[in-house]
């Protein structure tokens, strides 16, 4: 049997090509555009056949006859058992006119060109788009009840699809596909498309939450997914059974997904967070003046360039969004009861999810040679800091003496910078014990002049820092409305936290850029990203630090200068030591607080915080008024320190079981 087929070197013709070519005694010819012929080529070495099983016939979909010789149609004419017509633009981003030329006017001229070689049945592959956005079920007998055809690729598979019934004058089978994926044995899938525009949402969900924490999403319209084999086979299977001339067959699963249900398959397959409770569309139509106001601020132009921003990092296009409450639903009982006993039935999504994720992940992601790069072995913290010379601030105590002392055992020169000799002497001693190699400067951090001598000195013996560790900090946990009359609680924690940290990364900038390179790391609070009580002073300071390296990094990035933020969760130091309380909630170690600034000089990442941490921030932007009210039951539960109010302590508060409790589910949080 002979078959002539358009789009055979396509994502299902090269599938659909390989079930034909296994029939005995098979050729097909396939339409493939002049200097495209390097395709015909690469399938017929897929596929393992000769040249005369597998014959090019160059021609293009958008010219007369599909722009096929008149000599070559002389050589086909009565040859042709089956005209199989796969060929179409389906490209969100394609142009309208580019879409009807090709899906209208080419189906025209491949109906015309069937004719003349006389073919036996003209095979069109339309696609369930050709219901348009139907309300409700929509079956293989309906065609002119199609919902509306607002966009191109729905308009020009309708119409196509009305070509094909109205004018053509041999036999016609119509396939209607509906959202067509991967392998469901290999993943091997040709382009973005459908469910897979989800995949990189998923993926950033997976690379900043862990797959535990519960997400709000929406339930969204309803999609029908089939793997291309399926496809392929089904619609081999159908064109070959006698008396099904004239009908349409949807080639769709019988579960339809819901588009919470689809991102929670490909969410659990890549472990990542799923989409715990998830809003039905009807309840933001239910509620009077959503839609208008929806419709209104996405209007605005900032909205606009922030939506279009958030699309492009995501690698969705912005015609995706009209699809995402699809309403409409499939019936396929023909095609069920033609399939019957053949074994070809659609799978279920789950049972192939991951093959698709993987090849995903292999294959299209764009960013896979990046993450291929991340998968490498990292450096051990002795190849990052061997003979680097990296100044630590606050470093005779707590966090700062702890990684001063584990910088010095992994080879590096540490200036450990501090207000008091005699501490520096001591912090001195201990890496001289250990066998590093250290050079102390006194420096008070929060005197600007203090900071300007240091640098001075610093890069007068060293001539240059490779890390700065902007350690030393001011914590002050008191209620604002117990500070109303203390405005130098936030003039003493700026001038420290921030003004001191950024005047020291200004003056060593200009020597680390002349170097070609240099790592900022800022220790900062889990405070910035949970919005804790009683520490506005506090937090304020560090989310001004942090701030203003987010602006610089993105300056600087070409020069080679990295910003390490550290949302440090709370740590056993002197710090904390005035509020007993913190005797009984737990806390981390300085030890492993230096274990977190080591990972950030080995790694080099943006930001390093603790699960919680993130989770705090996340939720202050999804739910605010719900996170608000559970740091508020916090604030409530737990009072001012005595030092904060003013008062003398002598001897230490009991934490009660409420606040026990509370301090160990939100373990590392400053209450």
């Amino acid at each position: 049997m002979n078959y002539f087929v358009t789009g055979a070197t396509g994502f299902i013709g090269r599938f659909l090509v390989a079930r034909l070519l296994k029939r005995p005694g098979t050729r097909v010819f396939a339409l493939v555009r002049p200097g495209s012929e390097y395709k015909i080529d690469a399938l017929r070495k897929r596929l393992k056949v000769e040249p005369e099983q597998l014959v090019a016939i160059k021609g293009d979909m958008t010219r007369k006859l599909l722009g096929v010789s008149k000599r070559e149609r002389d050589d086909l004419k009565g040859q042709i058992d089956q005209f199989m017509h796969l060929a179409a633009i389906y490209d969100l981003n394609m142009d309208a006119e580019s879409q009807q030329v090709t899906n209208i006017e080419g189906t025209r001229q491949a109906l015309k060109l069937a004719e003349e070689l006389g073919a036996k049945c003209f095979h069109h592959v339309s696609s369930v788009a050709a219901g348009g956005l139907y309300e409700g079920t929509f079956d293989e007998t309906m065609f002119e009840e199609a919902g509306p055809l607002t966009d191109p690729y729905l308009y020009t598979k309708h119409e196509s699809e009305r070509l094909v019934r109205e004018e053509a004058k041999l036999p016609v089978r119509i396939y209607r596909p509906s959202m067509v994926v991967g392998h469901s044995q290999s993943g091997e899938m040709d382009k973005i498309d459908g469910p897979y525009y989800l995949f990189k949402l998923i993926q950033r969900l997976h690379d900043l939450l862990p797959p535990w924490i519960p997400l709000l999403g929406v339930e969204g319209g309803r999609f029908n997914i089939v793997p291309v084999d399926f496809v392929a086979d089904a619609i081999d299977q159908l064109a070959h059974q006698s008396g099904r001339d004239g009908e349409c067959f949807h080639l769709t699963a019988d579960r339809h997904y819901s588009l919470g249900e689809v991102v929670n398959i490909f969410a659990a397959v890549a472990d990542a967070p799923k989409m715990a409770v998830r809003l039905d569309n009807s309840l933001f139509r239910a509620l009077p003046g959503i839609g208008m106001l929806r419709k209104g601020v996405a209007s605005l132009p900032p909205s606009k360039f922030l939506l279009n921003q958030a699309l492009e990092s995501l690698d969705i296009p912005e015609a995706t969004l009209k699809f995402l409450t699809y309403p409409t639903t499939y019936a396929n009982d023909r095609t069920r009861a033609a399939l019957e006993g053949s074994g070809i039935q659609a799978p279920e999504l789950e049972s192939y999810a991951q093959m698709l994720w993987d090849y995903w992940a292999n294959h299209l992601d764009p960013e896979r040679d990046e993450r291929a790069d991340e998968l490498q072995p990292l450096p051990t913290l002795e190849e990052r800091v061997a003979d680097k010379v990296v100044l630590v601030t606050g470093a005779t105590s707590g966090i700062g003496k702890a990684t001063a002392l584990k910088l010095a055992r992994a080879g590096a020169y540490v200036l450990v910078v501090a207000r008091t000799k005699e501490k520096l002497d001591e912090t001195l001693d201990e890496i001289a014990k250990i066998g590093g190699r250290a050079q102390a400067y006194s420096c008070d951090v929060s005197d600007l002049a203090s900071c300007d001598a240091l640098v001075e000195e610093v890069l007068r013996d060293h001539g240059h820092v490779d890390v700065l560790v902007n350690n030393a900090g001011r914590s002050i946990r008191r209620s604002v409305m117990h500070a109303l009359d203390r405005f130098h609680d936030f003039e003493r924690t700026m001038q420290l936290n921030y003004f001191g940290a950024l005047r020291l990364i200004m003056k060593l900038l200009p020597s680390m850029t002349e170097q070609g390179g240099g790592h900022i790391i800022n220790i900062s609070s889990i405070g910035v990203l949970t919005n804790a009580p009683r520490f506005s002073a506090y937090v304020a300071s560090k989310a001004a630090l942090d701030a203003f390296s987010r602006c610089a990094a993105s300056e600087m990035a070409h020069q080679g200068i990295r910003f390490t933020t550290i949302n440090m969760p709370l740590v056993r130091t002197p710090m904390i030591a005035p509020t007993k309380i913190y005797n009984h909630v737990p806390t981390i170690s300085p030890s492993q607080a230096a274990d977190m600034i080591s990972d950030a000089i080995i790694r080099q990442p943006k930001r390093i915080a603790t699960n919680l941490g993130i989770l705090g921030s996340v939720m202050h932007f999804l739910t605010p008024k719900i996170t608000e009210t559970i740091m508020n039951t916090g604030y409530k539960i737990f009072s001012d320190s005595a030092a904060a109010l003013g008062q003398k302590e002598n001897t230490p508060k009991k934490i009660s079981r409420e606040q026990q409790a509370f301090s160990r589910l939100f373990k590392g949080i400053h209450w």
